[in-house]
């Protein structure tokens, strides 16, 4: 029939290939080099954007350096000191002088962006050293030019701290009274903390972008590869315009230059970005032209291979189909019985047919036996791993150390950090959940260890270990919680902690005993324990747990699920005096 589903299927695989075919041949070029159009604008406006701010927070510093220079009393003795020698000795003069090197030492040493700062006299003596040829100096005319307060653009200055070319912001040397200039203070930052960060504005891969002044001159040192017609036009037009940010679009020798630009209110500083319009969308016209070829390959071989695979697949699909139905619904059974109605060639249906047929039996086998048996332990083990060392016992350890290095306590320090860093190697290393019981112990003598350093007197532990017993091979994290919950017991009614732990082999039983002289457990709490051993739910309570440590009902938990009948445990608390927890794992021969 025409609206079977192998024709139906055919159709549809025409129309959505046809309809896709001629939106990318037709509609998406023009689409998408709008797109980019727009993006790059919105983007390189962004980036220009924050690099505004960028220089507005360097300019902002050096501005504020330069009045706190400006008003600060040395500054004035020194500017009083040197113009009129005649009131002071050349001893005071050398001091003030001194003075006012500390001071601009440390604004120099004190600010963020490596700037420095320097305070020179009209007649070129300066703090830290004398230039008679100042007033011929490049940029001392141009600060002249700009009559003011300015930022000017990147020079080399030997005569100032700061090595290698630099921008510089320069104000009057007045003194506050008179209102009389002396001079000028000049606070200088290096230029390529504006040149590293002006190259992230670049426009596509041969796009450039530059700090210039109103006159077209460059403010950092990269040379500008702009065609002067272009620059001469685009500023022309920046100047005469009352927007602070915008693009243009300019033509030269046939190419259409865009031009990107933002005035920043540093002194008469603009920023540009330029590319060319056959850069930018050069990869989207490379792409439209593969997009092309491929859309009409990858449309007539699908118009065949539709109407191939569409005869062989949907009739035994179809059937597969309706016995997912039976598994959706959970009904394994009906599954089986459906299955051999479904008939099929072998090909890769055939297979998928058969291979369906036998996972609907590994399934139901796997869900009765082993799934739920698998996901228990899986979460279990991996909430013991995951929530071993909880972050209140971090936070304690390190103010431990924090402590103890306010002390001065270097050893103590040491040591600490070595029992931290044994911990956290053991909990950290996940490839192996078996350990040795030498392993474990080394574990636990770590963590008491840093229990004593910070309790000190007030805690004791007794460890006891067998010797045939340290090679025996033990799941990992199994005595800490019950050694936390010992302290815990013990410091809730009491002053001090007496703990004991104890390892022994006896006969083909490993104990191991963790005792305390604590409060002890409440009749609820041990009854509840004790209960879990004939509860048939007793591997669940792993799951249902809470908290920020593995806790006792954990640690019960996964051994059980580990050893399995192999597995006992003994609790003995009385209140006040405190509590005992015996842990008994049988091992075969060859274990040990």
């Amino acid at each position: 029939m025409f609206f079977s589903l192998r024709n139906r299927l055919f159709l549809v695989f025409t129309c959505l290939l046809t309809i896709p075919f001629f939106i990318f041949s037709f509609m998406i070029p023009g689409w998408f080099s709008s797109i980019i159009e727009d993006q790059t604008e919105d983007l390189t406006e962004e980036m220009m954007e924050q690099y505004s701010l960028y220089i507005d927070s360097i300019t902002t510093q050096a501005e504020d350096l330069g009045k706190q220079i400006l008003v600060n009393p040395i500054t004035a003795q020194w500017m009083k000191s040197d113009n009129d020698k005649s009131k002071v000795t050349e001893n005071q003069r050398l001091l003030i002088r001194n003075q006012m090197k500390s001071l601009l030492s440390s604004m120099t040493v004190n600010n963020s962006n490596d700037m420095s700062i320097s305070v020179m006299l009209h007649d070129g003596t300066g703090a830290w050293g004398n230039n008679p040829q100042l007033k011929k100096e490049n940029w001392y005319e141009e600060y002249i030019n700009k009559d003011g307060n300015t930022f000017l653009s990147s020079h080399v200055d030997p005569y100032q701290p700061t090595p290698g070319n630099i921008n510089s912001y320069i104000l009057p040397l007045i003194d506050m009274n008179t209102l009389f200039s002396y001079g000028i203070i000049k606070v200088n930052f290096p230029t390529d903390l504006l040149q590293t960060a002006l190259k992230k504005n670049n426009v596509g891969q041969k796009g450039h972008s530059y700090l210039l002044n109103t006159n077209g001159n460059n403010v950092l040192t990269e040379e500008i590869h702009f065609p002067k017609q272009v620059l001469t036009k685009s500023l022309k037009e920046i100047n005469n315009s009352e927007k602070y940010n915008g693009s243009l679009e300019v033509e030269f020798m046939g190419e259409t230059y865009l031009v990107f630009y933002q005035k920043l209110s540093v002194g008469d500083w603009i920023l540009l970005s330029e590319v060319m319009k056959s850069d930018l969308f050069s990869k989207a016209t490379d792409l439209r032209h593969r997009m092309l070829l491929i859309s009409g390959f990858v449309f007539l071989l699908t118009i065949v291979a539709s109407y191939v695979l569409s005869s062989n697949i949907v009739s035994p699909l179809g059937k597969l189909a309706k016995a997912m139905g039976f598994i959706e619904k959970g009904d394994f059974s009906g599954a089986k019985r459906f299955m051999p109605t479904i008939k099929s060639q072998n090909n890769e249906v055939g297979y998928l047919v058969n291979v369906f047929d036998h996972t609907v039996d590994q399934l139901a086998h796997r869900i009765e036996t082993e799934y739920e048996a698998n996901i228990r332990r899986r979460d279990a083990e991996y909430k013991a791993l995951l929530l071993q060392i909880n972050p209140h016992f971090m936070n304690n350890t390190l103010e431990i150390i924090g402590g103890l290095a306010a002390q001065g306590k270097n050893r103590e320090v040491m040591n600490v950090s070595v029992y931290l860093g044994r911990m956290m190697r053991y909990s950290l290393n996940t490839q192996n959940d078996i350990v040795t019981l030498s392993e474990e112990m080394s574990y636990i003598t770590s963590y008491t260890n840093i229990l004593k350093t910070r309790y000190l007197d007030s805690i004791s532990f007794t460890i006891e270990e067998d010797d045939q017993a340290k090679a025996l091979p033990v799941i990992k994290f199994i005595l800490q919680p019950l050694i936390e919950n010992a302290v815990k017991y013990s410091f809730s009614e009491k002053s001090n902690a007496i703990i004991s732990i104890k390892t022994n082999m006896v006969n083909d039983q490993l104990i191991l005993l963790v005792e305390d002289k604590g409060a002890g457990m409440s009749d609820d709490i041990l009854a509840d324990l004790l209960q879990q051993e004939t509860s048939k739910y007793e591997s669940m309570s792993v799951l249902n747990s809470k908290g920020t440590s593995i806790g006792l009902r954990n640690v019960l938990g996964r051994l059980k699920l580990y050893y399995g009948d192999n597995f006992l445990y003994y609790i003995e608390s009385k209140k006040n005096i405190g509590t005992k927890i015996q842990l008994s794992i049988k091992y075969n021969r060859g274990d040990f």
